[in-house]
């Protein structure tokens, strides 16, 4: 048996009160782990890793406010010494590489069983990677079928129709857009025209939704 000093120090970021609970029952009943905070958003994860300095951070990538890749971010750097694991309920290619290429040392899928997700607090916190059996198969799956043609819609946007994205997934309106990109107005509502194109989207309320159920279309 482990003593208290010897287990791994957890902090869970989720914004399901349901999954955070239950995370910190399954954990804190294995005598290897401790959870000692719990959170649900980036903002109050980068806090209260400062304040508590865990050795691993459980992490979901769409949080409010500041997203699990933004945090992972600057958790890099606010927080070295603790190893990210991300949990998340996407399973494609493009959030894992995006993940990783943030910090995070780990990604599991919330289709995961609970053994897996000690296994990869294990690994991470041993200075491995750990990536779950479910990311492995579909990864394994599409190089013999064939890529995510979510993945292949979005690499067809430019740079700057990313910028003109993220302007509008933050609300920003076009005539804000042209002046901080100075360009015309024209010039912005020809990016949107074209932005929709490629991606097969209706409109701009069919743009936004699309945004918030794929943030790391801009991290690509």
């Amino acid at each position: 048996m482990n003593t208290t000093t010897e287990k791994i120090s957890i902090l869970i970021a989720d914004d399901h009160t349901l999954i955070r609970q239950a995370w910190y029952i399954v954990l804190n009943s294995d005598s290897r782990f401790k959870v000692v905070a719990q959170c649900s958003s980036g903002e109050e994860a980068i806090e209260k890793a400062k304040q508590v300095n865990p050795d691993v951070i459980i992490m979901d990538i769409n949080l409010p406010g500041i997203s699990g890749f933004e945090a992972t971010k600057m958790l890099t750097v606010s927080s070295p010494g603790s190893k990210i694991l991300a949990a998340s309920q996407h399973a494609q290619a493009a959030y894992v590489s995006s993940m990783l290429e943030a910090g995070a040392r780990g990604y599991i899928t919330k289709g995961s069983e609970i053994d897996e997700m000690c296994t990869a607090i294990l690994e991470i916190h041993k200075g491995r990677k750990y990536i779950c059996r479910e990311i492995k198969n579909k990864l394994a799956e599409e190089l013999l079928y064939g890529g995510d043609k979510e993945d292949k819609k979005e690499k067809k946007l430019s740079q700057r129709e990313k910028v003109v994205v993220d302007f509008i997934r933050k609300g920003i309106s076009s005539k804000e857009m042209a002046e901080s990109l100075h360009i015309s107005k024209k010039t912005v509502e020809v990016h949107r025209y074209n932005i929709l194109r490629k991606l097969n989207l209706k409109n701009s309320p069919a743009l936004v939704n699309y945004i918030n159920e794929n943030p790391t279309m801009l991290w690509r």
